[in-house]
C-alpha cells in the first residue's frame, strides 16, 4: 500500500476550516504540506499554528502567478504528489433571474484555480508513485435548483474537469505531443467527495484524505464520495 511519508501534498486554499484540519491530519500522517491561500496574513498564521508546514501566497485564478507558484514550490520541496483542492464559496438564491454575473464570476473562480493548479502539477502527479488530486463538490450537481444554478453549474464543471484528469491517469497516460510517457507502479487517482455541507464534516474530509493514499489507485480514479454527517 501507498503511504504519505516523505510525500508532497499542496493544499489549493488552505486556510479554511477544512483546509487548516486536512493541513493538520495530513502533517500527522507524515507528508511535507504546501498550503497556499491568497491572504498572506491567514498563510502566516496557519504556519505558526501548525509547524512544519510550508506556507505559499497565491491568487490561484491568476495563471502566472500559478506557474510561478509551481516553480517555488519544487525548488522548496522537489515534485508534488497531491494538491488538495479547497478554493470554493458559495452565492445563490433568488430563482433563475437572481443567478446575477457577478455571483457567477466569483464562484467562477474555483472552477478557474482548479484547471490552472491541475495544469501546472499535472506532470508531477502522473510520474509520482501515487499521485492523487482531490475536490470537493456538492450534491446539487446531481439535483440543481432555481436558487443555485450557478453554484451547481460551475460544481458540474468542476467534476467534469476531475473526470478528464481521472483518464489522464491510465497506467500509460500520452502527453501533450502525443508520446506515451513512462510510469512507476502505483499510479494516480482523481478523487470528487460530494457534501450537502463542509461545515462539521472538515474532520470527517481530513481523514478520508489521508486515507486516499492508503488505498490503491485503480480503486479510487474517479470516484465520487459523498459526505455524510
Amino acid at each position: 500500500m501507498n503511504d504519505l511519508a516523505n510525500r508532497t501534498v499542496l493544499i489549493a486554499g488552505a486556510t479554511s476550516t477544512s483546509g487548516r484540519a486536512v493541513a493538520h491530519a495530513l502533517l500527522d500522517a507524515g507528508a511535507r504540506v504546501v498550503a497556499v491561500g491568497s491572504d498572506e496574513g491567514r498563510i502566516r498564521e496557519l504556519e505558526a499554528e501548525l509547524p512544519g508546514i510550508i506556507g505559499e501566497h497565491a491568487d490561484l485564478t491568476d495563471g502566472d502567478e500559478v506557474l510561478e507558484l509551481s516553480m517555488r514550490v519544487r525548488a522548496r520541496t522537489g515534485d508534488v504528489d497531491g494538491v488538495i483542492h479547497l478554493v470554493g464559496g458559495w452565492r445563490g438564491g433568488g430563482g433563475i433571474m437572481g443567478q446575477t454575473e457577478e455571483d457567477y464570476r466569483f464562484l467562477e473562480r474555483s472552477f478557474t484555480a482548479l484547471r490552472y493548479v491541475s495544469r501546472v502539477f499535472w506532470q508531477d502527479m502522473i510520474t509520482s508513485t501515487a499521485g492523487r488530486i482531490v475536490i470537493v463538490s456538492s450534491v446539487t450537481v446531481e439535483s440543481p435548483t432555481p436558487g443555485n444554478a450557478n453554484y451547481a453549474a460551475v460544481k458540474a464543471a468542476s467534476e467534469s474537469w476531475m473526470r478528464s484528469l481521472a483518464h489522464g491517469f491510465a497506467p500509460r497516460p500520452v502527453d501533450a505531443v502525443g508520446a506515451q510517457m513512462p510510469r512507476e507502479p502505483g499510479g494516480g487517482a482523481a478523487v470528487t467527495f460530494r457534501v450537502k455541507s463542509l461545515a462539521g464534516l472538515e474532520d470527517r474530509l481530513a481523514t478520508s484524505v489521508v486515507d486516499l493514499w492508503r488505498a490503491e489507485a485503480a480503486e479510487l480514479n474517479g470516484a465520487v464520495i459523498e459526505l455524510r454527517p
